[in-house]
């Protein structure tokens, strides 16, 4: 009897980690055309696939909330951590193995917390230990002060989470999805990774509001700081996207690239190669529509596409193999390159 009753509170409690538990968060971001935190994860990952880490962690203030209220409104201390596969649907299932990491704005803000931390820290450690790539959606506010329950010295950055992050360059794929704001700590993730895909409604900069008029800059509102279009011209943006579901596809297909090749796969028609190039070599071209003929249909992804106009970069799989580009654009400065010397 005492292990059923043990396996059905159990239960209870993983209920309590689901959207329809937290109904009133669900229909806020809803009302907000936005998605939760756990429908951006079901989007992302294989289904059945995703093995969570941390899942009943709360945010550290048990001096200032009661049970009941910490599991509402502080679940998964504003982080959901986790195994996956991503894209089984069309490539070989050995190498589709993955790490999940979906910040909940929902909860605190997406504030990051002691126990936030620690599960970042230990999926990351994870990851790189067995060099799994990662999804993070990054949507978030930084670091949370409100954590009364530890004490901590030299004001809570001794956390190794943001070196950690760096240590997986090179080692780890690290793929950020942002939409809504993402400040400070969020923003370092974000601005850290290797591949960096955001909305057009995104806000990223690595201080919000407080800190800036808390360090005698001004007073900012939180859509002021760090808007898509500018972040796309300063080349912090690889690639902006319309909403969290078009950027989820665009994680997933980039996603694919590293992951191996393609048995499917279709392409243009070859022979109009042969007229493409100008006959005068003083004349410009249009590059792309080089690249999307050698390329596989629908096959071609370009990163940056408004920073440094003059190369064009990106991935494209040929005959279904993935292959990175680089190509030099001569509609703009000739395709020329410029160093500049400050």
């Amino acid at each position: 009897m005492e292990d059923k009753k043990n396996f059905a509170e159990f239960i209870e409690r993983l209920h309590k980690t689901t959207d329809d538990f937290r109904e009133n968060a669900k229909n806020k971001r809803h009302k907000l055309n936005l998605r939760t935190a756990r429908e951006n994860l079901s989007d992302l990952v294989d289904k059945d696939s995703f093995l969570e880490y941390g899942a009943f962690a709360v945010a550290a203030q048990k001096s200032r909330k009661n049970k009941e209220e910490l599991l509402m409104e502080t679940s998964g201390d504003g982080v959901i951590t986790g195994f996956c596969k991503i894209n089984g649907n069309i490539i070989d299932n050995e190498s589709t193995n993955a790490v999940a990491i979906v910040y909940d704005y929902s909860v605190l803000a997406g504030t990051q917390g002691y126990f936030h931390h620690m599960k970042l820290d230990r999926i990351c450690e994870k990851a790189k230990k067995y060099k799994l790539p990662i999804v993070i959606f990054t949507e978030g506010g930084g670091g949370r002060p409100g954590d009364t329950d530890i004490n901590t010295s030299i004001a809570g950055l001794h956390v190794p989470t943001f070196a950690l992050w760096g240590s997986l360059t090179g080692r780890c794929l690290r793929i950020a999805i942002n939409n809504g704001f993402c400040f400070a700590g969020n923003a370092a993730l974000f601005g850290c990774a290797d591949i960096r895909i955001a909305t057009k409604n995104s806000w990223i900069g690595m201080a919000g509001p407080a800190m800036i008029e808390g360090g005698g800059l001004g007073s900012y509102s939180p859509k002021e700081i760090g808007p898509s279009e500018v972040n796309e011209k300063n080349g912090v943006i690889d690639l902006v996207a319309k909403d969290e579901a078009e950027a989820t596809d665009l994680a997933k297909k980039i996603l694919s690239y590293f992951q191996g090749n393609l048995a499917d796969w279709k392409v243009e028609d070859q022979t109009q190669l042969k007229d493409i190039m100008p006959k005068n070599r003083k004349w410009s071209y249009p590059i792309r529509n080089i690249i999307n003929i050698i390329s596989d249909k629908d096959a071609f992804i370009e990163l940056k596409q408004i920073y440094g106009k003059s190369i064009v970069t990106g991935l494209l799989r040929i005959e279904g193999k993935a292959f990175g580009l680089m190509a030099s654009d001569s509609q703009h400065l000739g395709g020329g390159n410029r160093l500049r010397v400050s």
